[in-house]
């Protein structure tokens, strides 16, 4: 059985890869399965997709712990713990990292010796916005597997979006066969696993919360020492900024608007942003009636403040 997993953030296109994948497999004469992982949906956090398929019918469920294939959309998710990225890779998966990194630097910086091999990154500074990076992967997916042909690839994304416009699909479709064709030198090194037994299962580790009995509380996000430890921050791809030359102080409008409470007002009664658990959903910067809060792209923050 192929068991592939996609790693990326919200708004990346992993889900849609999973789908495009899925399809193409199906359309091979394979049994599938592809399903998509994540939270609530929310633009730059982790998200993973699976894809299982085989000649036989598919008796697994749940994630994918011991991968053939790992695709990453966005390198700055290897080192995020909840991302889950190497969890499960061993020496004979094939681990494909978009990245400007190369792969001999991989290879020296997560210590394994798996196969590890390259997509050339985009440029854009907003990462949330790589273009059409999901039929990329997919197509790059196609390839390494051995058993998808490249007019199969292609019928699979014209499937997938078939609710789109001639244009989008398109670019999906150039994007997916510019993954399929950068693999050619590698094609079929993605081969399948064994079987897996139920008696090999391995439980997931769970985080305990300490809480009293149900009828009296539950664990909430909100409690101590909990919050803390998600650093959602950690999701955002564009940064809200306060111009506050702007600001007319209305902070019960932007601070009522927070998902997160990530809104506070100081002591002169201005909004201050709390970057630790602010996701940058922007959701403050379409609210805001007299546009004092901006974006911008978070790596030009980070240069802006070195």
């Amino acid at each position: 059985m192929y068991r592939v997993r996609f790693h990326g953030r919200g708004g990346q296109g992993m889900k849609t890869a999973g789908r495009i994948l899925g399809t193409a497999f199906f359309l091979e004469g394979f049994e599938v399965q592809d399903s998509p992982k994540y939270g609530a949906e929310r633009r730059g956090a982790p998200l993973t997709s699976a894809v299982r398929a085989d000649r036989n019918p598919i008796n697994e469920r749940g994630v994918i712990l011991r991968p053939d294939l790992v695709v990453v959309a966005d390198d700055t998710l290897v080192p995020v713990q909840s991302a889950a990225v190497m969890t499960g890779v061993s020496d004979r998966t094939v681990l494909v990292i978009n990245s400007n990194t190369d792969a001999e630097e991989w290879h020296r910086r997560l210590g394994i010796n798996s196969l590890v091999l390259t997509l050339p990154a985009s440029t854009e500074p907003d990462r949330a916005e790589l273009p059409y990076v999901g039929a990329v992967c997919a197509g790059a997916a196609a390839r390494l597997t051995g058993c998808i042909s490249e007019a199969t690839i292609v019928a699979a994304v014209r499937e997938e979006l078939s609710t789109f416009n001639d244009e989008i699909i398109a670019k999906n479709v150039d994007s997916a066969l510019s993954g399929y064709n950068l693999m050619a030198a590698h094609e079929g090194t993605a081969t399948k696993g064994e079987e897996h037994s139920a008696a090999d299962y391995e439980t997931p580790h769970w985080i305990e919360l300490q809480a009293e009995s149900a009828s009296l509380s539950a664990p909430a996000i909100h409690t101590s020492a909990n919050s803390v430890k998600v650093g959602t921050g950690l999701w955002r791809t564009m940064r809200p900024i306060i111009e506050y030359e702007h600001c007319n102080r209305c902070s019960w409008i932007c601070g009522s608007f927070c998902p997160d409470s990530a809104i506070v007002v100081n002591e002169q009664g201005y909004p201050e942003i709390d970057y630790q658990h602010c996701k940058g959903c922007l959701i403050c910067v379409a609210q805001c009636p007299p546009h004092a809060i901006i974006s911008i792209p978070e790596q030009v923050a980070a240069e802006e403040s070195s």
